[in-house]
């Protein structure tokens, strides 16, 4: 029997042109990401420098906004976006993970495709048309339902104390939890139905539930994705400006209740800018959205650390 010579072929010692372009796109497209964001922020810095130089730190710490007399503190605004997306992050997380878990593990197919398409379809709804919403349909009814029964049950904390008019901080944190939910069950779903199908086999072998199986085997695998759907939905909570601009009743005192009157920082540039007389005032607007941008950036880079540690979950 002969048996046929082995023929090497002989290996490329260069890389391919294609691959050469693709790697160089790549990275000047990387590039050109980072180039972005210090062009913006670096305007942002130049262009609210005399605001800081006038006020340093009380731009942050103070609580008077008055162009009359020329005196701007953010603390309010400060205050109020992360109040508004605290709210929103605590609405919003539990009901898009459990909405996740079912469509990835226990709805039938013929369920889940329609749940899941419209689902998505609410972050393709306009902002304005949901902040009209929230004004004609939400706010009286949290006003007489919701917020009526939270002021005679938890009316003796603070956080509670009304009365309520049903626009303000609680209406901004419901309409920006609705418009964080379809990035918190897309990502969610997604993250949940990569899991490998090993560990749901596991679970069923040791005479697990579909309950037990999904908690236990299914959501720890994948929290780690988990954390970081949460954390993209913060994030647009930090900067929606439209919806949260019509609902939150644009208080300017620092919002102590859930009922109180206030603004963030997205809805007061939304709302002063144009009418700003320029001068101080525009740098003092430039420099408060210097401080969202810097909010986000420290909220993306603690996004990071903890989907890092939770990754560490899993492997062990």
């Amino acid at each position: 029997m002969t048996v046929a010579p082995i023929v090497r072929l002989r290996g490329r010692t260069a890389p391919r042109r294609a691959d050469v372009v693709f790697r160089s796109g790549t990275r000047v497209f990387g590039a050109a990401v980072l180039l972005t964001l210090g062009v913006v922020a670096g305007v942002l810095v130049v262009s609210s420098a005399p605001a800081w130089v006038r006020f340093g730190v009380d731009l942050i710490t103070r609580s008077t906004w008055d162009p009359v007399r020329e005196v701007y503190g953010a603390l309010p605004f400060i205050v109020g976006t992360l109040y508004a997306a605290a709210i929103a992050l605590i609405i919003a997380t539990p009901i898009g993970v459990l909405t996740a878990l079912f469509l990835s593990e226990f709805a039938p197919r013929r369920v889940a495709i329609p749940l899941t398409f419209t689902i998505e379809l609410l972050a393709a709804i306009p902002s304005v048309v949901i902040g009209l919403w929230g004004i004609f349909v939400l706010s009286p009814f949290l006003r007489d339902t919701v917020d009526t029964w939270l002021i005679a049950t938890l009316g003796w904390l603070p956080f509670f104390r009304g009365p309520s008019y049903g626009v303000g901080l609680g209406a901004a944190g419901v309409i920006l939890a609705i418009m964080i939910l379809p990035t918190i069950v897309s990502i969610s779903r997604e993250v949940l139905s990569s899991v490998p199908n090993s560990q749901r086999e596991a679970m069923f072998g040791l005479g697990a539930t579909h309950w037990e199986v999904a908690v236990k085997a299914v959501l720890p695998y994948a929290r780690s994705g988990v954390v970081g759907a949460a954390i993209l939905g913060l994030g647009r909570a930090l900067g929606e400006t439209m919806a949260v601009t019509m609902v939150i009743g644009n208080g300017q005192d620092i919002p102590v209740s859930v009922f109180d009157q206030a603004q963030t920082i997205a809805s007061k540039i939304a709302v002063t800018f144009n009418e700003a007389s320029g001068g101080l005032q525009t740098q003092s607007l430039v420099a408060i959205g210097l401080i969202l941008l810097v909010m986000t950036l420290l909220l993306n880079v603690a996004a990071r650390l903890l989907v890092s540690r939770a990754q560490q979950g899993p492997a062990r």
